[in-house]
């Protein structure tokens, strides 16, 4: 491909992330880990792990690491990250951890973000969660969860995007569909009761009072709970690697000449 075009839409992508939610949770439930902490590697990452966060329903802050300069290969890849604190909100001691990316490729950004994460302490055990599993693996890292797979030419990328001109679809927990951000109305709770009218003057409660939509915001409903689950419309795209982007070759060693 010479140009960047549209692997997977809003969408396929949503889908996948659900298939991932169902998936890690049975994975959970059979290793018998109740309360895990989980961790999104910047920036497509943290996205990722925004929806798991939500879907699994945890409710421990979630965690984010910038690996930007503890990759092996930074002086070989000719970029200027933008660098981003890292921030874990608990102690990793003993925890179990969920570490979320969007692509796992060569293994390196996982290998990097297990030596952030071991400078912060040692936990229990790690689940590595990725929504893109790619050929070109350099190293034995494998996701434990995959959302979806791909092949690709030499020279190219995918990449996790936000679509900012593409309707955010709130969730509930269980993927069922809240509302549609161009719905006339608000759609019903599941015994039938409206949850919000968008020219309403005031904002009716679900069962046992609690508010669910601002009447100005008529599509930002809440799960059981009052959490919102709106969020960016996300897609994947696929294009060449830039060429600030491509790794160096490694310089030519020097070799001694015979008298």
């Amino acid at each position: 491909m010479s140009t960047t075009d549209t692997w997977k839409a809003p969408q396929a992508v949503e889908a996948a992330l659900r298939r991932m939610g169902t998936e890690l949770t049975e994975l959970l439930s059979s290793r018998g880990i109740d309360r895990p902490l989980m961790v999104g590697i910047h920036t497509g990452g943290v996205w990722v792990a925004e929806r798991l966060h939500r879907d699994l329903g945890l409710t421990e802050p979630l965690g984010h690491l910038d690996i930007s300069f503890y990759r092996d290969d930074f002086t070989r890849i000719g970029s200027h990250p933008q660098v981003r604190p890292s921030h874990l909100p608990l102690p990793i001691d003993d925890r179990h951890l969920i570490l979320v990316d969007d692509v796992v490729q060569t293994g390196r950004t996982i290998r990097a973000a297990l030596n952030i994460l071991f400078d912060y302490g040692r936990p229990a055990s790690v689940v590595l969660a990725a929504l893109v599993e790619r050929d070109g693996r350099e190293l034995p890292m494998a996701p434990d969860i995959v959302g979806l797979h791909v092949r690709l030419e030499p020279g190219q990328q995918i990449k996790l995007v936000a679509v900012p001109d593409a309707p955010s679809t709130p969730r509930l927990p269980g993927g069922e569909l809240v509302a549609a951000p161009d719905a006339p109305s608000t759609p019903p709770l599941p015994g039938g009761e409206l949850v919000a009218v968008p020219d309403a003057p005031s904002t009716p409660p679900v069962p046992g009072g609690e508010l669910v939509a601002a009447p100005d915001a008529p599509c930002t409903p809440a799960v059981p709970g009052g959490e919102l689950v709106a969020g960016p419309a996300l897609a994947l795209e696929v294009g060449e690697i830039p060429k600030e982007r491509q790794k160096r070759p490694r310089p030519a060693a020097p070799v001694e000449a015979t008298p």
